[in-house]
């Protein structure tokens, strides 16, 4: 896998040494820096897109990255609705694409049915 990150830069100057972990997206393994916003270490990764919208199922990933909107949530060590600009990589994570509130209900079931009939 491709690696996004900008390491030399001409104004800001090499990036420093970091600790590197592994997290794991969908069980893939993917390497990060400790401390590093989730969002950060899978837009390196080349992942783009975080979770659908309940309603229209649309695409969704990193818009304000300072933790306000809820574009970037995802599913964090079993836990939905994480927002990842503003949470913190750890060791062996395990991130999980979200499909609308990352909770089976029946309402976001029926409107599954409802847009696939």
């Amino acid at each position: 896998m491709e690696n996004y990150r900008v390491l030399h830069h001409p104004i800001l100057r090499d990036a420093p040494d970091r600790q590197t972990v592994t997290i794991y997206y969908e069980g893939r393994p993917i390497e990060a820096y400790m401390g590093e916003p989730i969002a950060s270490a899978l837009m390196a990764s080349g992942i783009r897109v975080f979770r659908n919208t309940i309603g229209r199922h649309e695409p969704r990933g990193v818009f304000c990255a300072i933790g306000r909107c809820t574009d970037c949530m995802m599913i964090v060590n079993g836990q939905p609705n994480v927002r990842t600009c503003v949470t913190p990589v750890e060791d062996g994570m395990s991130l999980e694409f979200q499909h609308g509130s990352g909770q089976t209900t029946e309402a976001e079931v029926g409107a599954s049915a409802e847009k696939d009939g």
